[in-house]
């Protein structure tokens, strides 16, 4: 009765997770030879690695929050190829803008704003391993709903078919990975202080993922 019970399940995650292919809207953000030069630049200056073009190899996936309350705003913050001026706290770290692969609105649309396989500038250290979930919101006014939650309960089940996922962290984790075999940034000054997608949304999301069995996010053991 078990293994019936297992394989129900299966059958049912399987289905789950072709729905979620099937309503996934591609919407790209530019990506002319210009960001790919500079999403190649970006991987050799800040991780030593040397490519022809800008891919990862999926180990992880980071959760954020776009600070901005509706889906046009959040689009037009990832869209253009370059970092606008007003970011100077990376401007040092380059002048490729940020992005991620996926942004979720706050009715729960998925759309997917680049390829999964190529490099976004989302999370410091990690760029190279990492796709980026972004959700519309994250103020006081703008709190991430549950169909946001769902959304991306959704979206991680279904990357973590496509690709070996290792890790699920929020934004505010990825401090953690420091000393780390997967953090590749090589300069010690340069860092952010985070806190998307929130405490209480991460912990929603592992305890619906928690039959994933994701690795446990390191502890910091740098001083």
């Amino acid at each position: 009765m078990r293994y019936v019970v297992f394989i129900f399940s299966l059958i049912l995650l399987s289905c789950k997770s072709s729905d979620v292919a099937n309503n996934i809207i591609d919407r790209p953000i530019i990506f002319n030879e210009e960001r790919k030069q500079l999403s190649l630049d970006y991987l050799k200056e800040r991780y030593g690695l040397e490519k022809s073009i800008p891919e990862i190899t999926p180990k992880m996936i980071v959760l954020h929050w776009t600070a901005i309350p509706d889906l046009e705003g959040s689009f037009r913050a990832f869209n253009p190829v370059r970092l606008p001026g007003a970011r100077e706290d990376i401007q040092k770290a380059g002048a490729l803008n940020v992005s991620a692969h996926f942004l979720v609105d706050r009715d729960g649309t998925i759309y997917r704003l680049m390829p999964e396989t190529i490099m976004a500038r989302h999370v410091i250290g990690l760029n190279h391993a990492a796709i980026g979930i972004e959700n519309v919101g994250g103020t006081k006014e703008t709190p991430l709903t549950k169909a946001q939650l769902q959304a991306n309960i959704d979206l991680v089940n279904y990357l973590n078919k496509k690709y070996p996922i290792e890790f699920l962290l929020g934004h505010y984790e990825y401090p953690q990975f420091q000393g780390h075999s997967l953090w590749l940034e090589k300069d010690d000054a340069y860092r952010t202080q985070k806190t998307d997608p929130g405490k209480e949304f991460m912990q929603k999301l592992r305890e619906e993922t928690k039959s994933l069995k994701f690795k446990p996010v390191p502890k910091n053991k740098l001083k």
